[in-house]
């Protein structure tokens, strides 16, 4: 039996996945909106209008920004697992790759982190997380929006999960038991409150 193979012996608890707000400002949504509306009427064979067109474009340009930050938290996330896995013998001498973390998050996602993306609204959050890798794959930080072509903001969603794709057969990854490796999710705003919490206590008994 190949070292990938062996069975894991202990519960090894990942860092918590930490996200921000999926939506920036009131504005943002009403540009999605906006955006989705304007879609609706192209499809239907509506006006070739320049003022629609733009609009399009910048609610793409939005949702994209928006996706490309997911994608640091998670692939911060991914960083984090990988530093903790050095620094336990049993899981060091396996080199995991970043690419089975990812796994672990978006195909064998815990039910408790489901449920709690299920009750922010969030529905679709294996795609959400697979294109903000993707996303994050490609650009360092978010592009600006004249240094992209209006087909790629478009359909940005195809490029980041062929990116996303692409990123995942660069490294041959095993796939992890979850009940081995699990982990939570805390909205940022949420976790600094339980670091609070934490960090009075510890105050209160010192």
């Amino acid at each position: 039996m190949s070292q990938s193979q062996t069975p894991f012996e202990s519960v090894h608890p990942l860092p918590p996945l930490i996200l921000h707000p999926f939506t920036e400002s009131a504005t943002t949504v009403r540009v999605l909106e906006s955006a989705r509306a304007t879609l609706n009427i192209l499809r239907e064979g509506g006006a070739e209008d320049s003022a629609f067109e733009q609009q399009v474009l910048e609610g793409r340009f939005t949702e994209l920004r928006m996706v490309f930050y997911v994608g640091k938290d998670v692939c911060r996330w991914l960083d984090q697992c990988m530093d903790c896995c050095e620094r336990e013998p049993e899981l060091a001498s396996r080199r995991i790759p970043r690419q089975s973390f990812a796994q672990l998050l978006i195909e064998q996602t815990p039910p408790d982190v489901a449920e709690k993306l299920r009750n922010w609204g969030v529905v679709e959050y294996a795609r959400i997380f697979s294109r903000s890798i993707g996303l994050h794959n490609q650009f360092r930080e978010p592009p600006e929006i004249q240094t992209l072509q209006a087909d790629y903001l478009r359909f940005y969603y195809r490029y980041a999960d062929y990116a996303y794709a692409a990123w995942q057969d660069m490294r041959k990854a095993p796939k992890l038991p979850g009940d081995k490796f699990p982990f939570t999710l805390y909205a940022s705003g949420e976790y600094a409150r339980i670091l609070e919490e934490q960090w009075s206590e510890a105050e209160a008994e010192g």
